[in-house]
Parts: C-alpha cells; sequence; structure tokens
C-alpha cells in the first residue's frame, strides 16, 4: 500500500473514530438531560449497536498510525503513540464495557445509583478519549502541513 494511501486510510479513519466518540458522548449527555425514558433508552441501544464502529476505526486508525510511524523517534509521534495507548485502553477497558453495561440496563429499564455512576465513569473517560484524539488530529495536520511546505519548498 502507497504511504499516500495510507495517510488517507489513518485520517479517515481516526476522524471516524473521534466523530464516532464525540457523537456517543453528545447524545448520551442530550439523552440524559433532555429526553424522557423511551428515548434515552433508544439512544443507549443505538450506542451500543453502533460500538463496532467505533472498534472498526480505532483499530484501523492504530495499525495505520503504526505502519506510518514505523521506528520513528521523533518527539511528536512519540507523543500520538502515548495518547493512541492510552485511548485504546480506556475504549478497551471503561468505555466499551459500560456503553455495552449500560445499554442493556436501559433496555432493562434498571436506572439506579450503579447506572448512574458507570454513566459518568463513561461520560468522563470519553471526555478524556476525544481530547487525546483531537491532539492526535491536530499532531498529525500539523505533520501533514510541515510535509507539504517541504514538498513545494524542494519542487
Amino acid at each position: 500500500m502507497s504511504r499516500t494511501t495510507l495517510v488517507a486510510l489513518h485520517g479517515i479513519s481516526g476522524a471516524a473514530a473521534l466523530l464516532t466518540i464525540a457523537t456517543f458522548w453528545v447524545s448520551a449527555l442530550t439523552a440524559e438531560l433532555v429526553l424522557a425514558t423511551p428515548g434515552f433508552v433508544a439512544v443507549r441501544t443505538a450506542i451500543l449497536y453502533a460500538l463496532p464502529v467505533l472498534v472498526i476505526a480505532m483499530m484501523a486508525a492504530g495499525a495505520t498510525g503504526t505502519q506510518l510511524a514505523g521506528r520513528s523517534k521523533k518527539p511528536v509521534i512519540r507523543a500520538k503513540r502515548r495518547r493512541t495507548i492510552i485511548a485504546a485502553a480506556n475504549g478497551l477497558l471503561i468505555l466499551i464495557p459500560a456503553a455495552v453495561f449500560l445499554g442493556f440496563r436501559a433496555r432493562a429499564g434498571l436506572f439506579d445509583a450503579v447506572f448512574a455512576t458507570v454513566q459518568i465513569a463513561e461520560l468522563a473517560a470519553g471526555a478524556v478519549n476525544i481530547t487525546l484524539l483531537s491532539l492526535n488530529m491536530k499532531a498529525g495536520m500539523a505533520m501533514r502541513a510541515r510535509r507539504l511546505r517541504a514538498g513545494k519548498a524542494t519542487a
């Protein structure tokens, strides 16, 4: 696969992951604050069914990012790698289990203190991942801009 294709796939999958997490986060918060129980259950169910989109986007972004980075020791690459590892761990250990738990509990009508606690943890973890992925996107766009400027300078 060419570097150009890899860069495009990395950008698209990273943006899809960030957009998916942000959509889940805004939807969950809006549902909690505004919607009645049936709407809230529908949002939680939709998040549950859409989880594979997030998982695939994160896997693709991680795989293409790893391939693009190679063995680079550049500080910007190391920072992106570190943020990606934290975001992936956060997703696997908190976000995915919380989304599944909350989706099933909402469908069962079990809105207790445990539900509220898990939801608060999920929203906090989601905010962390939105921040980390946004920083990675910003760094990636800056790297691309530098690469484009360097290409124009030699042309």
